[in-house]
């Protein structure tokens, strides 16, 4: 056994991993426990402090059979493979699309699959040998299958992400900015146990940006990314409050944007070992970088999107295609479920949120598209958008800002394109 000093931190991380998935192993054995604490000091030494990613893995005889790749070799396969490392293929090589489907799925495979990955991808299967052969019960499956993904990378093709951007923070002081940090922070907190209260499932991540968050929900599908969008509401309805009664400058004002997109999923090293907690970077991180920055001071943006997202709880159930306004549609009618959450001490009746857009005179409105561009001078396709929150014995909550007041939007009208006529 490892007695080193690095090697009893990290052991006591496997620990804390494995009581961080005390639903999933409460019913093992210490043996098993012990079992599973040496697979991961195995997985650790493949890993290399970040030098290899796993990505597979099948049981076999009395151990298991890893497929482990040098980290440079990910951003070959997933950027399509470049020329020169294309070359050494005699056939056609695993495609872009071939590789991203095999980091987005379930790493387990059987040993044909491992054999075939292997043969694609040129690689050489490493052979872990356990103190005990894996019991291949439901609880054991799932576990060694988050332990693999622990030191590895995934690919995710549809996930719903917000980003929290603090106006103005880079000219704060240093007590404020660490007040306006915390105040989001608890806004945040507030917010996720008032869904909860509801029974509405919320694991939300978060990322630093240095001047707000990233937030995503772990959970995949339409629900979850629903959850998301309502979460928040809630976040920038209790900062609104919170401003409402604040004194030095210790709440911030904030900017939002919401988009649905791809997304790496990976463990950042803390120490010598990888995170409990995954952080993602991709398409939709990046997207919502380039919109932040044309979002005026308490404004809401709604990227345009057109995902596949699973609906309900079926493991095989089939996605559907949505795009933002039949997302946001969808949002409005679901969000009754809110109604009697309490905000400051007072209850909500009911949200109002839409997608602003120009008044007709025969009645209704058009949702309005407009296009923004980044410092590259890349496009993108962005909504405005807008909540009002009712509450009984109190004024109400008004979130994001009209659309006749994005004078200072810096898209000119002949970016902007009305899209549809609403009742």
């Amino acid at each position: 056994m490892d007695t080193s000093e690095s090697g009893i931190v990290r052991l006591a991380s496997v620990g804390s991993y494995l009581d961080a998935l005390s639903s999933i192993t409460s019913e093992m054995t210490l043996k098993e426990r012990s079992n599973l604490i040496f697979l991961d000091r195995c997985l650790h030494e493949e890993w290399g402090l970040g030098r290899n990613f796993i990505l597979n893995w099948c049981p076999e005889d009395d151990g298991i059979s890893l497929l482990v790749i040098p980290h440079y070799q990910i951003a070959a396969y997933a950027n399509g493979l470049n020329a020169e490392f294309a070359a050494e293929y005699d056939d056609l090589p695993p495609s872009e699309e071939f590789f991203k489907a095999l980091i987005s799925s379930k790493r387990l495979l059987s040993s044909r699959q491992m054999e075939n990955v292997a043969r694609l991808l040129r690689i050489e299967k490493t052979y872990l040998r356990l103190r005990e052969p894996l019991a291949m019960n439901e609880a054991q499956l799932k576990i060694v299958e988050k332990m693999v993904k622990r030191y590895s990378i995934s690919f995710v093709p549809n996930r719903a992400v917000v980003l929290f951007d603090i106006v103005g923070f880079g000219l704060l002081s240093p007590f404020e900015q660490v007040a306006q940090i915390n105040s989001l922070s608890y806004s945040m907190n507030s917010a996720q146990s008032k869904l909860t209260s509801k029974k509405i499932g919320i694991d939300f991540a978060r990322s630093t940006t240095g001047d707000g968050f990233y937030l995503w929900n772990r959970s995949l599908g339409l629900e979850a990314n629903l959850n998301l969008y309502y979460f928040m509401h809630l976040v920038l309805a209790d900062n609104a409050i919170a401003r409402s009664k604040s004194q030095h400058n210790t709440v911030p004002t904030l900017r939002a944007a919401f988009h649905a997109g791809s997304s790496y999923e990976f463990h950042q090293a803390e120490g010598l070992n990888p995170t409990l907690y995954n952080y993602i970077v991709g398409e939709v991180t990046i997207a919502l970088a380039r919109l932040i920055e044309h979002a005026l001071p308490s404004q809401i943006l709604i990227g345009d999107f057109s995902s596949r997202m699973i609906s309900g709880r079926q493991e095989n159930a089939e996605p559907k295609t949505i795009d933002t306004i039949g997302f946001v549609d969808l949002a409005k009618k679901n969000m009754s479920q809110l109604a009697g959450l309490e905000l400051s001490g007072e209850r909500i009746e009911r949200i109002k949120s839409y997608l602003t857009g120009m008044k007709l005179k025969e009645g209704g409105y058009t949702v309005r598209r407009i296009t923004v561009r980044d410092k590259h001078g890349i496009s993108h396709k962005v909504f405005n958008a807008k909540a009002n929150i009712y509450r009984k014995h109190a004024e109400p909550i008004l979130l994001g800002i009209e659309d006749r007041s994005l004078g200072s939007f810096q898209p000119a009208e002949s970016d902007s394109q009305h899209l549809l006529c609403a009742g």
